[in-house]
């Protein structure tokens, strides 16, 4: 019973790190989307405009500051149509949750740090752009949400009342989200990765990439202690890496209306994610 009450108390306090860390970003990027909505001029639009044609190189680099809120703050940024497909998937392969930190302070690995660094960097920025040059030639087109649209926040108070409200309504998502996939990485723990991920096996980059899309910290926590200590390949750990987006996938679900689209976006993501680890591992890169 003390086991089962310390886990959840681990989870419990992961959660609330988590939270704290993601609420400023959440805040900053209602705020933006409230300002542009209600109170932007059409220069404003415009520059907004210009900037998604760069978005990719912009999100890439975003993407690699060692948090986990960026990626959530994204996926609204994508649902209003602040920024382009291309450039959330440039964030959420770029986004890295807990695992900078850890590689840091570890020392037997501290060294591949710039690996997986400019692995995100080369495929954030190209799957990015090549996303968005095939949704244009394509002519699919992103039909943005209304952010107030039925939400009853059109009311005085300007654009702070609205923007708080929706930062709190998607940090209790958020919380609940990440307490309960925190409590099941705890009772699952690393034992049962350690079956799943066989060691060497050219099968790890897809089962890695898989599990990398569940939206928790613990698992790129999971995948850099078995890295670590030789279980993980480089290839599969980066498909891991690459495929987890923290918490912005369980966002966009929620934000995002187009369940097509948020499919797609998985689904880009998860493919390019286990085949970048399949041929680094492939060519045997380390």
């Amino acid at each position: 019973m003390k086991e089962i009450l310390h886990s959840i108390w681990h989870a419990l306090s992961h959660s609330l790190e988590e939270l704290l860390f993601t609420v400023p970003f959440l805040f900053l990027a209602y705020l933006l989307m409230e300002y542009i909505e209600h109170k932007a001029s059409t220069k404003m639009e415009n520059t907004v405009a210009k900037i998604g044609k760069f978005g990719p190189f912009v999100g890439t680099g975003l993407g690699l500051i060692p948090q986990c809120g960026f990626s959530a703050s994204c996926s609204n940024l994508y649902a209003t149509g602040l920024i382009t497909e291309g450039t959330l998937i440039a964030v959420f392969i770029a986004t890295s949750d807990e695992a900078i930190p850890l590689l840091l302070s570890k020392p037997e690995v501290t060294g591949d740090i710039w690996k997986f660094i400019l692995v995100k960097i080369i495929f954030g920025i190209v799957i990015g752009f090549m996303v968005d040059l095939m949704l244009k030639l394509l002519k699919i087109k992103k039909q943005p949400v209304e952010l107030c649209e039925d939400c009853g926040c059109e009311e005085e108070g300007g654009i702070f009342k609205p923007a708080l409200k929706h930062t709190l309504k998607t940090a209790l998502f958020i919380f609940i989200v990440s307490l309960v996939l925190g409590v099941v990485m705890e009772f699952v723990g690393e034992d049962i990765l350690h079956r799943v991920l066989l060691t060497d096996n050219y099968a790890q980059p897809f089962i890695a990439g898989l599990l990398g899309l569940i939206p928790n910290c613990s698992v790129s926590v999971a995948m850099i202690e078995l890295y670590s200590e030789g279980v993980l390949s480089f290839g599969a750990t980066c498909a891991g890496l690459c495929s987890g987006a923290g918490i912005g996938l369980a966002v966009l679900f929620k934000t995002n209306k187009s369940f097509k689209e948020n499919m797609r976006i998985v689904g880009i993501l998860y493919a390019t994610s286990a085949l970048i680890g399949f041929f680094l591992m492939l060519f045997n890169v380390q």
